[in-house]
């Protein structure tokens, strides 16, 4: 018999899953539900979320626009240390994450539930990604994972439990992608179909923000990124908001196809899976935002940045955003980026962003009197450089000299 659940928030799409999910809440558990939906910038109309809730009798429902908050204290700061997965992946997926388990809790806690429940599947990072982030915010929270409990693991079963309870689904005219997708302010994905052969080309089809870089201009766009404490603040001299930011990126890099990835990753579950992806305002971002720090940091600080990055990277790909050390290097990383303040120039061209200019007026530690290969009038003495090298040699001097063979 079922735990006895009296309400629970559940995290709804409107789309076949979350429906039937939110009809078996209530023939399972008996139980009051309430839907959120988050607007984090899927460029989807999220009306149809609220007036399917609303048939299948759902009192309290909660649509939230999530953008600013997303992209400022989510993507801005992950951004800020320079954050990639397994060396390629952006991590557009995995930092959504941590603001929806957020807003659920929140949520539960505005109308007093004592359950929460979301739609991602038990071979995923998405469930262990809400539930470790549900847990952080409120430890004695019930967690419902219908695909962990129920027996309708396929399309087929959703669709005749669907049709016998009176669950309507709206069937898309044309023809059907055959990929599973999940887009937001940062990126989209790509999942299933014939990318679950890792050898299979995707088609050119598939790709819905980027041009092909064979039909991108033939002629480059140059813009100018400027950074305050790491974050970009205008484009082109213009002041957007951090949203505004990023989908303004999105439009200019899409239309010069850049950021598509294909990549293998290692699931924090255990297996192997392929996926592609369209990132192309946070590949513009990266690329700048180490452009301005490799003006503004000091290499001790740049290095230990590049040394702790794969450590934060994992935490947040694992689901650890809530987690003591996720903050702890937070805190280490915003600090770092007080200098991190100017403005880089960028060539956009067929896939490929090349950096060709930055500069900060307040806080470059480049000296062109001291890297100048012409006269530096004394403020380098090369002479200095033999002893650096030499006591740097020493210990591999006297390993050299113990190996010896006489």
């Amino acid at each position: 018999m079922a735990e006895k659940i009296h309400k629970v928030v559940l995290a709804y799409s409107g789309g076949l899953d979350t429906s039937v999910i939110l009809k078996w809440l209530q023939e399972t558990y008996d139980c009051e539900v309430v839907t959120f939906t988050a607007d984090i910038g899927q460029g989807e109309e999220l009306e149809p979320a609220r007036q399917k809730a609303k048939l299948l009798g759902i009192q309290d429902i909660y649509i939230d626009d999530l953008r600013e908050e997303f992209v400022r204290d989510f993507v801005f700061p992950m951004f800020r240390a320079n954050a990639i997965y397994e060396g390629e992946y952006l991590l557009g997926t995995s930092i959504a994450r941590p603001l929806i388990a957020k807003r659920l809790i929140e949520i539960a806690n505005e109308v007093g539930a004592d359950a929460i429940s979301h739609g991602a599947t038990g071979k995923g990072n998405d469930q262990v990604r809400f539930e470790l982030g549900a847990y952080a915010l409120k430890p004695e929270i019930k967690i419902i994972a219908p695909w962990r409990e129920w027996d309708l693991n396929s399309r087929e079963k959703l669709l005749a439990y669907a049709e016998g309870h009176g669950i309507p689904i709206e069937m898309k005219q044309g023809k059907s992608s055959p990929y599973s997708m999940d887009a937001n302010l940062l990126h989209i994905s790509y999942e299933g179909g014939i990318l679950e052969d890792p050898w299979a080309e995707p088609e050119e089809s598939m790709w819905r923000w980027t041009t092909s870089p064979e039909k991108a201009p033939d002629e480059p766009e140059v813009l100018q990124l400027t950074f305050e404490k790491g974050d970009i603040v205008a484009i082109n001299g213009q002041a957007m908001s951090p949203a505004k930011v990023l989908e303004t990126l999105n439009q200019i890099g899409g239309r010069h196809g850049v950021g598509r990835l294909d990549i293998v990753e290692n699931r924090y579950v255990g297996m192997k899976s392929r996926g592609c992806y369209e990132t192309p305002g946070g590949t513009i971002m990266l690329k700048a935002h180490r452009a301005m720090e490799s003006l503004t940091l000091d290499r001790e600080v740049a290095h230990l940045k590049d040394e702790i990055m794969p450590r934060y990277a994992s935490l947040i790909y694992n689901g650890y955003w809530w987690s003591p050390e996720r903050k702890m290097l937070q805190t280490m990383i915003d600090e770092s980026q007080q200098t991190v303040n100017g403005t880089v120039r960028l060539k956009l061209y067929k896939g490929n962003v090349q950096v060709i200019g930055r500069r900060s007026e307040t806080n470059s530690l480049f000296d062109p009197g001291i890297a100048t290969f012409e006269d530096d009038e004394g403020a380098y003495n090369q002479k200095d450089a033999e002893g650096f090298i030499k006591l740097n040699a020493l210990r591999l001097r006297i390993e050299a000299r113990k190996g010896m063979k006489f």
